[in-house]
C-alpha cells in the first residue's frame, strides 16, 4: 500500500489525460479535413485544366499538322511515291513494284498490284520496256491533318527493245495522300 496517494485515482487521472490528448488530436484532424476539401478541389481543377491544355497543345495542333513543314513533307512523299509507282525496268520489276507498294495505302495497293500483274509486267517483259519518271513540279492543292491532295507535273521517258531512243511525255497528276501511322501514303493517282 502506498502512502500519500490513491493509486486508483492517479491511474484514472493519467488515463483521462491521455484520452484528452487523443480527443484533441481527433479534433485537430477533423478540423483541417473540412478545410482541405476546397483546397483539394482547387488542386484537382487546376490539374484537370493543365492536362486538357497540354493535351490540346501537343495532340490537337491542326495548325502544326498543316504548316509549311507538313506541306513540304506531303510534296516530298507524293513526288517520291509517284516516281516509285511509275518507274520500272524489266530486270528489276519485282523490286520496283515492292518499293512502290510500300508507298501506297491498303486500298490502292490491291488496285496497283492487279494493274502491275495484268498489264505492266507482261508488257514490260515482252517489249523490254524501261520507264523512268521525273517530277518537274509539285504543289499542295489541299492539306488536312490526315489527308492531302498534290498536283504533280511529271516527265516520263519510255524506251523499249524496238525503240531504244527514249520517248518523252509530260503529264499532270492528281495525287491523293493519306497519313497512315505517321507516314504519308498514296491513296489515289489520277492523270489530269
Amino acid at each position: 500500500m502506498r502512502v500519500g496517494g490513491n493509486s486508483d485515482i492517479d491511474g484514472v487521472v493519467r488515463l483521462d489525460a491521455k484520452l484528452a490528448r487523443f480527443r484533441w488530436i481527433g479534433r485537430w484532424v477533423r478540423r483541417p479535413r473540412a478545410s482541405w476539401r476546397p483546397i483539394l478541389l482547387t488542386v484537382l481543377l487546376v490539374a484537370a485544366t493543365g492536362f486538357a491544355a497540354g493535351w490540346f497543345h501537343f495532340e490537337y495542333r491542326v495548325d502544326r499538322q498543316t504548316d509549311k513543314f507538313a506541306a513540304r513533307e506531303v510534296v516530298k512523299a507524293a513526288s517520291e511515291g509517284t516516281v516509285a509507282l511509275l518507274s520500272y525496268s524489266p530486270q528489276g520489276l519485282s523490286r520496283d513494284f515492292e518499293n512502290a507498294k510500300s508507298r501506297v495505302t491498303g486500298d490502292y495497293r490491291a488496285f496497283y498490284q492487279q494493274f502491275t500483274e495484268q498489264i505492266v509486267t507482261p508488257a514490260a517483259q515482252r517489249a523490254q520496256l524501261i520507264t523512268t519518271v521525273r517530277v518537274i513540279r509539285a504543289a499542295v492543292s489541299e492539306l488536312h491533318p490526315n489527308s492531302a491532295v498534290v498536283l504533280a507535273f511529271i516527265e516520263q521517258n519510255t524506251s523499249s527493245r524496238d525503240k531504244p531512243e527514249p520517248v518523252k511525255t509530260s503529264s499532270s497528276l492528281r495525287v491523293v495522300l493519306k497519313k497512315v501511322r505517321g507516314s504519308w501514303l498514296i491513296d489515289k493517282l489520277d492523270v489530269l
